[in-house]
């Protein structure tokens, strides 16, 4: 099944629910970048990107885009006040110290231990790894977005990643079109599903072993 538009900004949309007031939160390309849009006037967070800025705000209206100013994928993007910029060393530096709280990433495959593969898929041009590797071995908590079956229905939540690893066990919240699940020490855990889905489709479509929270069970 694909995601269109509504969707993207739903698995978006859930995302936000998981930034705190306070956070420094890295938004990966696609997908991710959406999450800025879903955040409450409520909550202070700084959005980091690795080409050197600190406190990207939402996706600029079409049209009032700064031709200067865009995220670490090339997308445009816009500031808050208080933002920051600095060069790409100073960047990287801050993921490396660990100053990340979150980062928000999509992916190809995610597998039970939390291995994740984003970054490439071999004999197809994709965008890059860009930060991918260092995000997902330092922040604080790696959150992944993205469809729970690919364009040929095949589950991207699998037993074994069968494409390149970008880092091992660093996946600690999966939140795709169908469910939200948790990746913990036993494995992976589900924790929501998509009201129009049921516990036992969202097994069916998950190609890794699922536990199911108690919130869940009897449900159906």
């Amino acid at each position: 099944m694909g995601v269109g538009i509504s969707r993207r900004d739903m698995i978006a949309k859930r995302a936000a629910k998981e930034i705190k007031n306070g956070m420094i939160v890295n938004l990966g390309i696609g997908m991710p970048t959406l999450v800025a849009n879903y955040i409450p006037e409520n909550v202070d967070v700084m959005f980091h990107a690795e080409n050197g800025v600190l406190g990207t705000g939402s996706n600029p209206i079409k049209g009032q885009e700064d031709e200067t100013l865009c995220n670490a994928g090339g997308i445009p993007t816009s500031i808050i006040p208080g933002a920051s910029y600095f060069d790409s060393s100073y960047a990287f530096g801050i993921i490396r110290r660990g100053l990340i709280d979150i980062a928000i990433l999509g992916a190809f495959e995610v597998n039970q231990y939390g291995d994740l593969a984003n970054w490439i898929i071999p004999k197809k041009i994709v965008s890059g790894m860009g930060g991918a590797i260092e995000l997902a071995q330092k922040a604080k908590k790696v959150i992944v977005l993205m469809d729970h079956i690919d364009k040929k229905g095949n589950p991207k939540i699998v037993s074994e990643c069968s494409l390149p690893l970008t880092a091992g066990q660093c996946v600690d919240l999966i939140i795709t079109d169908m469910a939200v699940i948790e990746v913990l020490p036993k494995g992976l855990h589900l924790i929501e599903i998509t009201e129009e889905y049921t516990v036992g489709e969202v097994i069916a479509a998950t190609d890794a072993p699922l536990t199911i929270s108690k919130e869940l069970q009897g449900g159906e």
